[in-house]
């Protein structure tokens, strides 16, 4: 079932690949009344969907001339995907940017779908519920597995 948020994200990615620049300008207001929605999810949709993990820039310009311009990102190579993969598991890992990252690894057919919904099952924390561990040494857990299993899978890629 598509939602809200799916349309808006789907109708700036059209955007987006029709325009002949890396970017488009948009203004949250106008999208608010395309969508009758409300401006703050704009704002949810470019945060939780147009991040750099999935391949996005959002600059936004605020004031009464003021915009909001996405960038699409180039596709990475591999040296670029490693180290984001280094930033990614850093000590603050969080799985729902790796999902994301696995998202555009896929989109960009860096790697398939099915590796990407692979590597997908080792970072959802339920997997983990019932062990005697604190949350930060789960996900301690879930970036060396993650770093492992995704160097694996780039490393047929390059």
């Amino acid at each position: 079932m598509f939602t809200l948020s799916d349309s808006i994200e789907d109708y700036l990615k059209k955007l987006l690949s029709l325009s002949s620049r890396y970017y488009v300008d948009i203004r949250r207001y106008e999208l608010s009344r395309k969508f009758f929605c409300a401006p703050s999810q704009i704002n949810y949709v470019l945060s939780s969907r147009f991040s750099p993990e999935r391949g996005y820039l959002v600059e936004s310009r605020r004031g009464g001339k003021g915009y909001i311009r996405i960038y699409r990102l180039e596709p990475l190579q591999s040296r670029t995907w490693m180290e984001m993969v280094e930033q990614l598991t850093s000590a603050d890992f969080n799985p729902v940017k790796a999902m994301q990252f696995l998202k555009r690894g896929s989109e960009e057919k860096i790697i398939t779908q099915r590796e990407a919904r692979l590597l997908e099952t080792m970072l959802k924390d339920d997997l983990y519920n019932g062990l005697p561990v604190m949350k930060a040494q789960v996900h301690a857990l879930q970036s060396k597995l993650f770093k492992a299993a995704i160097a694996e899978v780039l490393k047929e890629c390059y």
